[in-house]
């Protein structure tokens, strides 16, 4: 045990401070305070009806009515039991506390991954905090992107894995890359995953040439086997979760239209202007090297010494009145610091400036070959993150690359980008530090590099306006708010503009300034080392607290203790109103709430007290998305509210500072008979059928149904037949009914046919669309009770595959680790040769 601890007490003492570090970093809850993130909220308020039936049940419904009248809840939380991914994810989110979890993740993946590349471990040290605290993980964990960043915390794992198959160690490779590829998967952030899965191709491209030129592709092929292999159990394991989700992506807004779209948008996918909302400006990638270079987060404030504030001051404006005046037109958008093309941003893609300036470096001495993957992987990533501001390469991806298209948001592919840099920084100190290179070569480098990075900072302090205009793409339109705010003074408003691009500039300079200061210290430290003025244990420790200062710093700007708040400001956020209570002393079961009072359908709050036609998820069912645009966008459709089962409308008085009530008595109920079945062609013609109709009385239903209707049978109506809703469990709804003849009823449930099944006293029934979104079925005459079960094959199977994938996942990591420890390290193919 004692020669244990010996050979890894670095790594521990090294784990211990990545925890006292994060500890320090989020001091505020050791306080007992939370952190304020807007989409954990949205998804508790998602998730509200399906954790109180998992409070009373124990088990999760895999199906919940709380969004857009019902929607699988696979897509909002459960609990897969059988993958063994959910259980090690699930130790992490118990032992700490939410963000902590999350950054020691992304610290201890990145340190696993520069461990597994033999780099020393103070200098792994130094990478991980240069990933972990690469601002965008920071700004997306203050937006409550949960999942986004644990997928982005096992880009490093993952991509050692692989590295180390390409290197020989075929089973220990294989078997770690199996593991995260498993929990990159649980971690449920397809589109992060895919980004990396684009660029880890890239690698295999390169490692296939190199394999070729040097007349080794049998080894390259067995390595790439063990990396198929390692990819298929990671995916196995998850097999729940794919299944599942590559169901339900068919059906929701990233599938095919159901209906003819109008003008360039497409018919399989998200639409290309929503896809490129969010893109990367080209110039933005200053900010990589200069954090504010364009001008911070979107919400950045401008103090009373501002250029615009002095502005302000000679019209006259009391320098007491000033930032109030100032945060009216930073509201109004008309003051904005930030000035790319981004709707907005949370905070620039910053990767640290002695990182930028030891990535160039890499690229003048890195001789090992995954220095051209990275160099390619960062171009291509870059070249995607643009969106619309570089079509020419975007659209190829978006058009013709298998599901790239599916996505969001192209900027965040970013996210790989920020991996890339500190591994290659870390492979350039190490470079040096192997001492293969002559010492005035690598001093030649430094100086290039320095030359480079610094001449670039300098260029930005002394004429900024050489490389950066300063002016946002709207900035006519912003020149005309202000001369309407300003009561027609254009000369005024002009100086307002020009005063806010000054501003922009002084906040660039002095960001460049800061980021010269540390490419200094960097290139001072890495001299004295090739200088062997330091030795190389000193060199890593001060790089990696350089690189702690510069990133922590940055970070605070957007991630800082005022982000913290009492668990009382977050009780307050989901407040009962007087309207909400009076609601919800109607017990009835499964009642739809429309809440005009907030932005409906893209807001989940409502959803924490009442089942509600609106909502917000990114991949909403796409025959509800053409409901909402084609029955709600002009106007609200009283009939469609009724066929939902939307007994109450909340609104808000004119001055928007009550809530009032509006009982709709007219909705149609749970399920109801109808005596009029109106049979259309296709979906287009089924919408137009329910722009205007009685619900209560006539079905619209796509003629592809017709076999399993028998009009004869269930043609005459029965004014005397009943039904209603006995027992209410999200995926398991229990009626009972009454009619003298077979009838045709309705039911305001969503269709839904991956997994929905209709039973009448135990005996599976056919059911079918109607109304374009609802479920109806055919139901035999008598007294009888009528059940319909949630029970999609993709969830039960998957969980059997994950069940099977997760014991030899286990077992395989057990002999990976057992034979490692008995073969000394040393690669497969060596030890073959070796006996040979």
């Amino acid at each position: 045990m004692s020669n244990w601890f010996k050979r890894n007490g670095i790594h521990i003492a090294v784990i211990v401070f990545f925890i006292v570090l994060c500890f320090i970093y989020f001091s505020p809850l050791l306080q007992g305070k939370i952190i304020y993130q807007g989409d954990v909220l949205q998804a508790k308020a998602m998730q509200r009806e399906i954790m109180d039936f998992k409070a009373k049940d124990g088990t999760a419904p895999l199906w919940t009515n709380a969004m857009f009248g019902g929607m699988p809840s696979y897509q909002i939380w459960t609990q897969y039991y059988m993958n063994v991914a959910s259980y090690i994810i699930q130790a992490f989110t118990t032992f700490f506390p939410n963000p902590i979890h999350i950054v020691l993740l992304l610290l201890l993946g990145s340190y696993l991954m520069f461990s597994l590349l033999k780099v020393n471990p103070w200098l792994a040290a130094a990478g991980a905090i240069a990933f972990a605290f690469s601002t965008y993980n920071f700004t997306i964990l203050e937006a409550g992107h949960l999942n986004k960043a644990m997928a982005i915390a096992f880009f490093g794992p993952i991509t050692a894995g692989i590295i180390l198959t390409f290197r020989g160690k075929h089973l220990l490779g294989a078997s770690l890359t199996a593991l995260f590829i498993a929990l990159e998967i649980r971690a449920n952030h397809i589109q992060m995953t895919y980004y990396l899965f684009l660029v880890l191709l890239i690698l295999g491209f390169i490692e296939l040439y190199h394999a070729v030129k040097s007349k080794t592709t049998s080894d390259f092929l067995k390595s790439a086997v063990w990396i198929v292999a390692a990819v298929i159990l990671g995916a196995a394991v998850n097999a729940g979760t794919l299944w599942t989700t590559y169901e339900y992506g068919q059906e929701s807004i990233r599938g095919k239209s159901n209906i003819k779209t109008e003008g360039d948008k497409p018919s399989n996918g998200l639409d290309r202007e929503y896809a490129y909302q969010w893109s990367q400006g080209v110039g933005e990638t200053l900010t990589f090297l200069v954090p504010d270079a364009y001008g911070g987060e979107s919400g950045k404030k401008l103090d009373k010494d501002s250029k615009v504030a002095k502005a302000l001051m000679t019209k006259g404006i009391p320098e007491a009145q000033v930032e109030g005046a100032l945060q009216q037109l930073q509201g109004m958008g008309l003051v904005n610091t930030y000035w790319g093309s981004k709707p907005f941003t949370s905070g620039p893609y910053y990767f640290g400036a002695a990182i930028c300036f030891l990535f160039v470096l890499g690229l003048f001495i890195v001789r090992d070959r995954i220095k051209w993957w990275i160099l390619s992987a960062t171009i291509l990533t870059m070249f995607l993150s643009f969106g619309k501001n570089l079509p020419f390469v975007s659209d190829l991806f978006f058009n013709y690359f298998p599901l790239y298209n599916k996505f969001r948001a192209v900027e965040s592919i970013l996210a790989v980008t920020q991996l890339l840099f500190p591994v290659l920084a870390v492979l350039a100190i190490k470079e040096i530090t192997d001492g293969k290179r002559d010492a005035k070569e690598l001093l030649k480098n430094l100086k290039y590099s320095v030359y480079i990075t610094g001449g670039l900072l300098l260029i930005l302090i002394v004429i900024p306006g050489l490389i950066l205009s300063f002016k946002s793409p709207n900035n006519e339109s912003i020149l005309q708010g202000l001369t309407q705010v300003t009561g027609g003074d254009q000369g005024f408003a002009s100086l307002l503009v020009n005063s806010l691009v000054d501003d922009r500039t002084s906040i660039a300079r002095m960001d460049a300034f800061r980021s010269l200061i540390f490419v200094l210290i960097g290139a001072a430290i890495l001299w004295m080392l090739i200088q062997k003025k330091i030795n190389s244990q000193l060199a890593f420790i001060l790089i990696g607290l350089t690189i702690l200062i510069d990133m922590w710093s940055v970070d605070k700007r957007y991630l800082n203790n005022d982000k913290f708040v009492d668990q009382a400001t977050i009780n307050q956020t989901f407040k009962k109103r007087e309207v909400d209570d009076l609601i919800m002393r109607d017990t009835s079961p499964n009642y739809r709430v429309l809440d005009l009072t907030i932005n409906t359908f893209s807001d989940a709050s409502a959803s924490y007290f009442h089942n509600t036609v609106g909502g917000y998820h990114a991949a909403k069912l796409k025959r509800f998305q053409e409901v909402l645009d084609k029955q709600f966008n002009n106007a609200i459709n009283e009939d469609v509210l009724d066929m939902l089962n939307t007994k109450y409308v909340i609104t808000a008085d004119e001055k928007g500072q009550s809530q009032r009530i509006q009982n709709r008595s007219s909705a149609c109920g749970n399920a109801w008979f109808v005596s009029n079945i109106l049979y259309v062609k296709n979906a287009e013609e089924e919408m137009t059928g329910i722009n205007s109709f009685d619900p209560h009385k006539e079905a619209i239903v796509d003629e592809s149904f017709k076999s399993v209707i028998d009009t004869k049978k269930a043609g005459t109506p029965d004014p005397n037949a009943v039904i209603q809703l006995t027992n209410y469990h999200p995926d398991h709804l229990t009626y009972e009914y009454s009619c003298g003849k077979d009838m045709i009823a309705v039911f305001a449930e969503v269709w839904y046919d991956k997994g929905w099944n209709a039973y009448v006293d135990g005996e599976k029934i056919p059911h079918f669309r109607a109304n374009y979104i609802l479920r109806a079925a055919q139901l035999p005459g008598g007294n009888h009770k009528l059940e319909f079960k949630f029970e999609p094959t993709s969830y039960f199977a998957g969980e059997k595959i994950s069940l099977a994938a997760s014991i030899l996942l286990i077992g395989g990591l057990g002999f990976a680790g057992f034979r490692e420890r008995k073969r000394g390290g040393e690669p497969d193919n060596e030890k073959k040769k070796a006996k040979s």
